[in-house]
């Protein structure tokens, strides 16, 4: 079976020609087939960070709850995500934990739990709960760990007894990235030094950039070997922004929604936990105005960083092959032959026209 697209994004470079696909394996089996087509096919895209969609709080979400959410996050592309929990009560977070690890395999896949908190700054707590946030604790570290699968922890560098938990968590398997921090250059330095490859949400929620004072913005920018988790949406980040962290970061840039239960929702109120927001013209805050996630698709990303001026093919590497990166050996974030047909076409509009679940189409 041919998809009719013009081109496809094959390690992360454009190939022009369609993409071939045997629906009884549901692989792919050639890519650069001559012949008419157009628009785009990419690898199904992977969002490392969401705390619900299609009106559903990973937070709250029982079996049935992450089955319409996985459905409705594939329909916009997404074949793999990190089900995103925010700071909550301990044995509230053990039950989500364990809630998303019984989930059966469906169209998105889960990769495992992201746990945002509670070992973040109270000085830069974004839409956490501050009365919830707590200093590392190795002891409920792995309580959380023993509830499900956790590939991601994102903690506040600075705090005491983070480096300890750093390395722990490292040497555990386990992802850390730094955020709703606000940690000085050097000690950004410090738990980067120690195995933390990950910053979430450049820019939001942490010490801001200056010239004397670069904080972990400065740091995580000038490192080799730290990739930065953005957010590309207007009420998150101006267009320089936007295309400051890509040509500072080439190839370490990797897209995110921040989404909550409120994408693909109408505006209106919703729950984050025991945070309650209201999204008004697609923007959620809280009512002091804290701006809280984002309502948009990860493709909406995607589109929104070409539109400032990044090129096509690297802001779809950021929400494809850079994700990917940090769940190696999971058959995702690939367009070659062999790979599964997790495939996402576009039209010459970038809207979808084709999503692909191993093969078989996802309908919308």
């Amino acid at each position: 079976m041919r998809l009719g697209a013009a081109g496809a994004l094959v390690d992360g470079a454009y190939r022009p020609g369609d993409v071939e696909v045997d629906r009884e394996t549901g692989r792919v089996t050639a890519v650069g087939v001559p012949g008419p087509g157009h628009g785009l096919a990419l690898p199904g895209l992977i969002d490392l960070q969401v705390n619900g969609f299609g009106g559903v709080d990973f937070l709250a979400a029982d079996a049935e709850g992450y089955r319409r959410a996985g459905r409705a996050l594939a329909a916009t592309g997404v074949l793999a995500y990190q089900p995103t929990l925010i700071t909550s009560e301990p044995g509230q977070a053990v039950t989500a934990i364990a809630a998303a690890a019984a989930v059966a395999p469906g169209a998105a896949r889960i990769l495992g739990v992201h746990l945002e908190g509670p070992f973040l700054s109270p000085h830069r707590p974004g839409t956490h709960p501050v009365r919830l946030l707590r200093a590392p604790d190795a002891e409920l570290a792995r309580r959380l760990r023993a509830a499900g699968p956790v590939t991601q922890i994102t903690l506040a560098p600075e705090l005491p007894g983070a480096l300890e938990l750093v390395g722990q968590l490292v040497a555990a398997g386990v992802t850390v990235s730094c955020g709703h921090s606000d940690a000085t250059a050097e000690e950004a330095h410090a738990a980067f030094d120690r195995g933390a490859r990950l910053v979430t949400h450049l820019y939001d929620a942490m010490r801001p950039f200056a010239h004397r004072d670069p904080g972990i913005v400065g740091a995580a920018l000038t490192r080799q070997d730290v990739t930065l988790g953005l957010i590309a949406d207007p009420s998150h980040l101006s267009p320089e922004a936007i295309r400051l962290a890509f040509r500072a970061a080439p190839g370490r840039i990797v897209l995110v929604t921040d989404a909550l239960a409120a994408a693909g929702c109408p505006d209106g109120r919703y729950p984050l936990g025991e945070v309650e927001f209201t999204v008004a013209d697609g923007v959620a805050r809280r009512a002091d105005g804290t701006l809280v996630g984002s309502t948009a698709t990860l493709l909406d990303g995607v589109r929104h960083a070409a539109e400032v001026g990044i090129p096509l093919e690297r802001a779809a590497a950021a929400a494809t092959s850079a994700p990917a990166g940090f769940h190696q050996g999971r058959g995702i974030g690939l367009l070659r032959p062999g790979d599964w047909a997790d495939v996402l076409v576009l039209d010459d509009g970038l809207s979808p026209r084709t999503v692909l679940d191993r093969g078989v189409p996802v309908e919308p």
